[in-house]
């Protein structure tokens, strides 16, 4: 197939955030799509991850009815108007195998019809002039946008400065059969899940397994930021604490060599915790599992996005709108540049809303569609009332917490309105640059964990803990709603609500009362005075 196709809007990858995207264009009935490499949906989750299981939790039974609550702990479900068709129909599994996720993305795209063709590789993109980006497929089609929206995900493997590493074997090809491992000694080169996820695996058949990389290892029920290594793969934790001839290196790999007597590799590590001795040591096997990068090799140089974090991903405005190159946007993994390691916009659980809040951009620059809000009446009660209402339910503030929030306007003239799932980042800059109307004072709500949550056990009770009558929580580890108070960018105030074991921000003296009180103290004093 060749000849050109115009449209206003081209997303480039058909995985998880480019379906979702494609779903808001084709609600909106835009002039757009999507083009992907593979034969269907979702080729990337077709190889990972290499072992097969999802880390991403898939609870189908939770005693709730409401669907927006569903969503927080179903972590797969693309968003839709419809809900439907939901992950949580596909598989009880409460960590589902990856092919379940390729067969709901294909079942997603075909119940929307959503407008995406398949078996088109894009090897080339260039934007002649400053006009239009014009891709190009690997037979010669000729695709042309006015904006263009690169859903790839992160597709090369990362590769660090490691002198030998060529000698090294990539997570996405190394053997999954741990028979092939059998007796030998093997190192695992990365800190992240697919290292141990793959050490896990191995366990029952290496002899020796290292897993080794800088820095102290995060674990995710610590840090909450889900990329970090979770409980279902630290099995091999136990192995190294145990003394069951595994270990977890801390130091940095400097050197890999093939060994000339026997065919082993010798690696030279710096260990960390011990003046940075460097030592020697020999495997069978070394594979290298240290994460993925964006691949810009597509991009001429006319048009080609900076990169950022070791060049891993490309770096982003608040709009998720390349910092370079204008018109072009990024959805799905590739957006956590903007909250890195502090939030989930590179999974799709949090994403989902990601590319919401994309769409309600793109809507609103290109399309003069305001921000959907509502109007609210201008006193303590009412607003309390509305945020009371959304902090109850909502899972888009659960999911990318501290990331997006909802937000109060409050006009020169006293008036309120109520804007859902903002970007904290964007608010700042919508509202001075007028795109939410005329803005005296604003709030933003949101939940978030706890200051340095990251460094405290939670499940050490010696450390202190504020009491749950204390309506100020501000010492609180656990995730729990935050109003800010702000003028002109300017933060005035901020208001915690206590965390609550069942999430339930409710109670009238516990959560009403305090709510309200700063309401009418900070926000609006003068409608408190004249409740007319």
């Amino acid at each position: 197939m060749s000849g050109e196709v115009r449209v206003d809007y081209l997303i480039v990858g058909a995985g998880p955030a480019g379906i979702q995207a494609a779903y808001f264009l084709e609600k909106a009935g835009r002039d757009y799509l999507v083009v992907e490499a593979g034969a269907a949906p979702g080729t990337f989750f077709t190889t990972f991850p290499r072992h097969r299981k999802l880390i991403s939790i898939n609870k189908v039974h939770t005693g709730w009815d409401d669907p927006e609550l569903k969503l927080r702990t179903d972590w797969n479900s693309l968003l839709s108007d419809e809900s439907a068709p939901l992950f949580t129909a596909v598989t009880p599994r409460y960590f589902p195998d990856a092919d379940d996720l390729v067969g709901y993305l294909a079942d997603f795209a075909a119940t929307h019809r959503l407008n995406i063709r398949h078996d088109t590789r894009i090897t080339g993109i260039s934007r002649p002039a400053g006009g239009d980006f014009e891709a190009t497929a690997e037979d010669g089609t000729e695709f042309r946008a006015k904006r263009l929206i690169m859903a790839t995900g992160v597709t090369l493997p990362y590769v660090p400065p490691i002198e030998g590493v060529e000698l090294a074997e990539g997570y996405g090809e190394v053997s999954v059969d741990p028979a092939d491992f059998t007796g030998k000694r093997v190192l695992i080169i990365g800190r992240g899940n697919s290292a141990f996820e793959t050490a896990d695996n191995l366990v029952e058949t290496a002899a020796v397994i290292h897993v080794a990389g800088p820095g102290s290892l995060r674990l995710a029920w610590q840090t909450h930021f889900v990329g970090h290594l979770r409980a279902v793969n630290n099995n091999f934790l136990d192995t190294y604490q145990l003394k069951s001839q595994n270990a977890l290196l801390d130091g940095e790999i400097l050197s890999i060599a093939k060994d000339s007597d026997d065919g082993s590799y010798r690696v030279a590590v710096k260990f960390s915790r011990v003046a940075e001795v460097v030592k020697e040591i020999l495997y069978d096997r070394v594979i290298l599992a240290t994460g993925f990068r964006f691949d810009a090799s597509v991009f001429a140089p006319e048009c080609r996005p900076e990169l950022t974090i070791k060049d891993r991903f490309p770096a982003q405005t608040a709009a998720w709108e390349s910092t370079n190159i204008p018109d072009l946007y990024f959805a799905g993994t590739i957006t956590q540049v903007r909250d890195f390691k502090r939030s989930t916009s590179g999974f799709i659980h949090g994403f989902r809303y990601g590319v919401k809040a994309l769409h309600r951009i793109l809507e609103q620059r290109y399309h003069d569609e305001p921000w959907p809000h509502r109007e609210l009446p201008a006193t303590p009660e009412g607003v309390a009332d509305a945020i009371i209402d959304r902090i109850n339910r909502t899972s888009a503030l659960w999911q990318l917490f501290g990331f997006l929030a909802d937000a109060v306007t409050v006009a020169p003239d006293g008036t309120a309105a109520y804007y859902e799932e903002v970007p904290v980042d964007l608010l700042h800059q919508a509202v001075g640059e007028g795109r939410f109307g005329a803005v005296d004072r604003y709030l933003t709500v949101t939940l978030e964990y706890g200051a340095d949550h990251d460094k405290v056990n939670p499940f050490d009770i010696t450390v202190d803990r504020i009491a749950q009558t204390d309506t100020a929580g501000l010492d609180g580890r656990y995730l729990h709603p935050v109003t800010r108070l702000f003028r002109d960018g300017e933060l005035l105030a901020e208001h915690h609500l206590t965390e609550n074991l069942e999430n339930e921000w409710d109670r009238e003296e516990i959560h009403h009362v305090p709510l309200r009180r700063f309401l009418t103290d900070r926000l609006l004093p003068a409608a408190a005075e004249n409740p007319s």
